[in-house]
């Protein structure tokens, strides 16, 4: 017997987030007419309420719906309450996929969705040594671009840590280059820019001082000297406010605690930066940051018909504004 399905994705990296949630909406939604089956909701734009109500529509000219839910972390508990009570008896047409951002899913949100034979998917990057060549690997193989030993090399030592940019660098190799192109080092280095010129925490640190002129300064020299695509800046971004983020309400006091809580190895100081900037910018400055973030990303994708240069510009005066 066909019954609803509920999945609730978490963790601290958005692009990695996002990447499961395509993969396990790709699977739900298969060879049917995504306008007919898919329903998303994103942003700050809806409520609660239009949750409820999408997943109880029923399907039209189709089997089931499939109904994708973002950023669900900036509800609260009260909030849930009736869609969490609806779960229960959530139609059996319906597959609802919840992307909830970083920090604690709500314990009564898990147990409404493992009630009805449902998930929570902890999204994480890759290990070390085996596990993390593997999952690159995994990824290099269902690119739609084909890269050679050289090329797959060069972009698992330029990447490092950062594994969170390798999505949106796959995707502007395919943009650039095309489906099934083959690809080695030669092709693959223009696209990683030269990290030397400017260090990404160039941008951070006049973001975290409100340094709107200095932040739109480096900014450009890193699309245009440094030869980073938006989404490359994106990612480093996602990561900064992430890690503020995950310190909001958890009353640490020090950088050794932060840098635990952040599972961070070796020195504190980015820890520290982090743990700075959050007492700076305060909760709902912190979730400013992130919902301008989210709504770039979905611009930089095709939502919006401007240039990603410019769509970058308008979020980092954004950013400088809110830490004063």
């Amino acid at each position: 017997m066909v019954q609803a399905s509920a999945k609730i994705f978490s963790g601290p990296e958005p692009s990695l987030l996002a990447e499961a949630v395509r993969a396990c909406v790709e699977e739900l939604v298969g060879a049917q007419d995504r306008s007919l089956v898919l329903e998303e909701l994103s942003g700050e734009e809806y409520a609660i309420e239009q949750v409820v109500d999408a997943v109880q529509t029923p399907p039209l000219l189709s089997d089931r719906r499939v109904v994708v839910v973002r950023e669900f972390n900036r509800f609260k508990v009260d909030q849930l309450k009736p869609l969490i009570e609806l779960l229960s008896d959530l139609p059996s047409t319906t597959d609802l996929v919840i992307e909830w951002g970083s920090g604690a899913v709500p314990k009564k949100l898990i147990e409404a969705a493992k009630a009805i034979d449902g998930e929570q998917i902890k999204v994480g990057a890759p290990g070390t040594g085996r596990a993390r060549s593997g999952w690159f690997q995994e990824r290099f193989d269902t690119s739609l671009v084909q890269l050679d030993p050289s090329a797959q090399q060069l972009i698992a030592e330029h990447l490092g840590e950062d594994v969170a940019r390798l999505t949106g660098l796959l995707q502007i190799l395919e943009g650039a280059y095309g489906v099934d192109a083959k690809l080695g080092a030669a092709e693959v280095g223009p696209f990683l820019g030269d990290e030397g010129a400017v260090p990404p925490w160039d941008l951070t640190d006049a973001l975290d001082r409100g340094e709107m002129k200095t932040a739109l300064e480096v900014v450009q020299r890193m699309m245009a000297a440094g030869g980073r695509h938006p989404l490359q800046i994106m990612a480093t971004l996602h990561t900064h406010y992430e890690r503020i983020l995950r310190l909001d309400g958890t009353q640490i006091s020090n950088e050794k605690d932060a840098a635990v809580h952040l599972e961070m190895k070796g020195s504190t100081f980015p820890a520290k930066k982090a743990l700075s900037q959050m007492r700076r910018l305060g909760p709902d400055k912190t979730r400013r940051a992130i919902e301008l973030l989210s709504k770039t990303d979905m611009d930089l994708r095709g939502k919006s018909a401007l240039d990603g240069d410019i769509l970058m510009e308008i979020l980092v005066a954004r950013l400088a504004q809110l830490s004063h």
